[in-house]
């Protein structure tokens, strides 16, 4: 018998395809004003055999109405308690820019809680122990999004609805600030593999910058680089599939 799923799950888990029985799972956390829905072509790619789950953060979407999380931390908190530790599946992370530093907080916490996780994918973002990057939280409207346009849009609003991106502006900002303010704290590393990947263009994250990610674990840890800028997994799903299957062990209607 299945156990019942932990009070608010289907507000912050998503699953977009079903997957087979005891399929790997493989938890997916946005960018920066990002939602659920930026893995869904992921979710396809990968269906049956990975089961994407992709977190829908509060105030944004379908969650407008919720105080939007001001800390990296708050959100790995929130996410270690909705996950069933008695669920035996593989379960890996795959973290996108800000998604990348909560995934790591997350597999820090389930470790320490002796559930590591089988991989962790730091995707768009640069090694939790480098120095921080510039700050845009604490100034204006105009300068957030100077700054969601210098990195590129992903599943953002177009600029042609600016009532809309008024209504996304207050969980933006309290990404930013949860990503900005974020310093990771020193504790043992990592014991499971970490796979970096990133775009040869991302203006905020160089080639060095994201294998900085080497540092978090005592496993093996590797780098991919895709063309494309912050956003490269909008034209590179085939191929990040492909290595995420390779990754986890899994084969294209194989299973393991």
């Amino acid at each position: 018998m299945t156990a019942p799923a932990p009070a608010g799950h289907d507000l912050w888990i998503r699953q977009f395809r079903p997957a087979r029985p005891r399929a790997p799972r493989l938890l997916c956390l946005p960018h920066a004003g990002g939602s659920a829905g930026f893995f869904l072509p992921l979710s396809y790619a990968l269906a049956p055999d990975v089961n994407v789950l992709a977190v829908q953060y509060p105030g944004r979407q379908d969650r407008r109405g919720e105080p939007a999380a001001r800390s990296v931390a708050q959100l790995a908190d929130s996410l270690v308690r909705l996950l069933d530790p008695g669920d035996s599946t593989a379960l890996a992370l795959f973290g996108h820019s800000m998604g990348a530093v909560v995934a790591f907080e997350l597999a820090r916490r389930l470790e320490a809680g002796g559930h590591p996780v089988s991989l962790l994918v730091a995707s768009a973002r640069r090694g939790p122990f480098l120095p921080p990057g510039p700050s845009f939280h604490h100034l204006g409207d105009a300068a957030i999004l100077a700054e969601v346009e210098r990195l590129g849009r992903a599943d953002s609003l177009p600029p042609e609805h600016p009532g809309l991106l008024k209504l996304a502006l207050p969980a933006m900002r309290a990404d930013f600030e949860a990503v900005e303010t974020y310093r990771a704290a020193p504790a043992p590393p990592l014991r499971c593999p970490v796979l970096s990947v990133t775009g040869a263009d991302d203006p905020r994250v160089s080639p060095a910058d994201a294998g900085a990610w080497s540092a978090v674990t005592t496993a093996p840890a590797s780098l991919s680089v895709h063309p494309g800028g912050h956003f490269y997994l909008l034209a590179r799903v085939a191929e990040v599939a492909a290595e995420l299957r390779h990754a986890l062990g899994v084969r294209a209607g194989g299973g393991a």
